[in-house]
């Protein structure tokens, strides 16, 4: 390939738009191109790389024996309507209305449609198990797209969705799965971790998530040597403070005077020197439409994908100030739930046993002291709701947890059979008995693969593209570009061999600086330079350079087998 003959439109300034390094990157190695908010064009270079992630991706698949299929990213509504996640996932979900006036759904996902072909097709456990995945365009519609590729509106993902007999066999499909997905990424030449992770609006009873540690990653996990999960289903070892003492004789609530007191922090202020590890935290929340008090110690905050777990819907938020005036006659601030009936009261598991407490009154600028929370509260369920902090000992080994940012790069779920059950994937057992498959489901971000790379390999100059997942592989830089010169002729002869031998390589033949094809080599980071220039073919030599490595002068003769010799050891 000619440099000349595709489109690589490099920048040298970062564009206002972009936020973190891989988006600065992604731009200015002229990878893609804005559209509107996450929504992307990809050019020439990003579109090899997507494809060579794919192909990994794809044997890795096929190497468990899934099966690739394509289906509709146009879904009918009345299949997510029967999964529930019609309401549950409502806040991703793109609408499309026809010519008819009928209503269509643009897929996030396809469990309702893959289950919907498996209770149409499957009806014996002789053709089970059975695992079909794809690599497709999906649609979310994200609040706030942002961070180029990684919170984008329209996306590439490859999804895959295994149908087993039992739970035993389901947890078997679950495992080919999670070693493939540690294969694909280590191929792409990725440090990514799997985390114990919450299974949100999919359900299920366990998932992992595949973490690329990155400095500029949204999600946080916290792990040890022996332990690793992310923020939202962290545990610890963290005991709760009143288990195992005595609360002795406590007389009732009392009340106190708190004017002017609204926080957890005013409280612990002056004049009242209440820690927070001795208050209640009281939260309301609506959940479809009713009252839900959330309660937690003073010192902590909460997980509201724990609470989402808890609850079984994501379809709940705050309750709004007139909202909680009208449940509890007062303003947040000095709130509480002692003798509250007109609502469920979930309480986390840290206030277990708690005696000596502080909470609101539910009257303005008044709070209640001696509460035990056993005696004094109605709670209807105890639930770990709370958000663990870096330092706390781990569950596993007890060694303070760590904390890093990463990138959320793939997701695998062991679903059990709620949606062959809703959607009727039902097969007859060996004894006839007719049961609902069990599932998993399992998706890589394709896209956010790719500029997940870009952040974990790149330097001050730009990208460093692993071998496996390099637009090309080779860049012959040419500074004088006369078709009759020897640098043309030796460089073209040497781009043909290479090929000749499968090689991915890029000539370019721009008439450019050389100072401006160097950077733009870098910048965009093809594994390998080879530059022929006067001087080095004076001396029938050229410049042989990897990426982020050391120059050296070799002979033209050698640079052909010199060149296949160090892609051989680098390949996957």
């Amino acid at each position: 390939m000619r440099w000349s003959r595709t489109f690589i439109p490099t920048l040298k300034e970062t564009p206002a738009e972009a936020e973190i390094l891989s988006h600065r990157l992604l731009l200015r190695a002229g990878l893609v191109r804005k559209l509107a908010g996450g929504l992307y064009t990809y050019l020439p270079l990003a579109l090899r790389i997507l494809q060579r992630i794919e192909a990994i991706v794809r044997e890795e698949m096929n190497r468990t024996g899934a099966l690739e299929l394509l289906m509709p990213a146009l879904q009918p509504p009345e299949i997510w309507k029967r999964s529930g996640r019609y309401r549950t996932a409502s806040r991703v979900l793109f609408h499309a209305t026809d010519h008819m006036k009928r209503e269509w759904v643009l897929g996030p996902t396809h469990e309702e449609v893959v289950t919907s072909l498996v209770a149409d097709e499957i009806h014996s456990y002789r053709r089970l198990p059975v695992n079909f995945y794809q690599i497709q365009t999906k649609f979310r519609d994200e609040i706030r797209p942002r961070f180029g590729l990684m919170r984008a509106r329209e996306f590439v993902m490859k999804d895959a969705y295994s149908f087993d007999v039992s739970p035993e066999a389901a947890r078997r499909s679950y495992r080919a799965m999670f070693d493939a997905y540690v294969r694909i990424f280590r191929r792409c030449g990725l440090d990514a971790v799997p985390v114990q992770a919450d299974s949100g609006v999919m359900g299920g009873r366990e998932s992992h998530e595949y973490m690329a540690p990155a400095e500029t990653g949204e999600n946080e996990i916290l792990f040890s040597s022996a332990y690793a999960a992310n923020r939202e289903k962290a545990r610890s070892a963290l005991a709760p403070p009143f288990r195992d003492r005595d609360a002795g004789e406590q007389g009732p609530p009392e009340p106190f005077d708190t004017p002017g007191c609204r926080t957890i922090e005013d409280l612990a202020g002056p004049p009242w020197g209440i820690p927070a590890t001795s208050q209640i935290k009281t939260l309301v929340y609506r959940v479809e439409d009713r009252p839900v008090l959330i309660l937690l110690s003073g010192s902590d905050a909460l997980n509201e994908a724990k609470l989402a777990g808890v609850l079984g819907t994501a379809e709940f938020r705050p309750a709004r100030p007139e909202e909680i005036r009208s449940l509890l006659g007062a303003d947040p601030g000095s709130l509480g739930a002692v003798g509250v009936r007109e609502a469920d009261i979930l309480a986390d598991h840290m206030l277990e046993g708690g005696f000596g407490l502080v909470t609101g009154a539910n009257r303005n600028d008044v709070h209640l002291r001696s509460v035990c929370i056993e005696r004094d509260i109605p709670v209807t369920r105890w639930a770990d709701l709370r958000t663990v902090r870096p330092g706390e000992p781990c569950p596993e080994t007890g060694e303070p947890l760590q904390r890093k940012s990463a990138i959320e790069l793939g997701h695998v779920f062991l679903l059990g059979t709620g949606y062959s059950e809703s959607l009727g994937a039902l097969f007859l057992d060996d004894r006839g008995v007719q049961r609902p498959a069990v599932m998993g489901c399992y998706g890589i971000g394709i896209t956010r693969t790719l500029q997940a790379i870009i952040e974990q390999n790149h330097d001050e100059h730009g990208i460093l593209w692993p071998v496996s997942v390099a637009p090309f592989t080779v860049c012959l830089t040419v500074l004088d570009i006369d078709p009759r010169g020897r640098a043309m002729r030796e460089a073209t002869a040497l781009h043909d061999a290479l090929e000749r031998e499968g090689v991915e390589v890029i000539l370019d033949d721009r008439d450019e600086r050389p100072g401006v094809k160097f950077k733009d080599s870098e910048l965009v980071g093809f594994p390998l330079r080879i530059a022929f220039g006067p001087r080095a073919l004076s001396r029938d030599a050229v410049e042989w350079k990897p990426r982020g490595g050391t120059l050296e002068e070799i002979p033209i003769a050698r640079a052909r087998g010199r060149t296949l010799d160090w892609l051989s050891e680098r390949r996957d």
